[in-house]
């Protein structure tokens, strides 16, 4: 059973009435920031390994 255009406008009013627009956009602006994110992450990823050794920081190390 498929929903109707009116079954859809019924559950994108209950979404909005739910959540309000402020929230629905703040969600939106997540999924954009992890989308990027991710995408930078598989970027990252497929640089050399010397590259991306040669960027980090060498790491501190404590004795104790």
């Amino acid at each position: 059973m498929n929903p109707g255009f009116w079954g859809i406008v019924v559950i994108v009013v209950a979404v909005l009435l739910l959540f309000g627009r402020g929230k629905i956009a703040g969600m939106m602006g997540e999924v954009a920031t992890g989308i990027r994110a991710f995408q930078k992450g598989m970027k990252d990823e497929e640089k050399p390994a010397a590259q991306i050794d040669a960027t980090k920081e060498p790491e501190k190390t404590t004795d104790a």
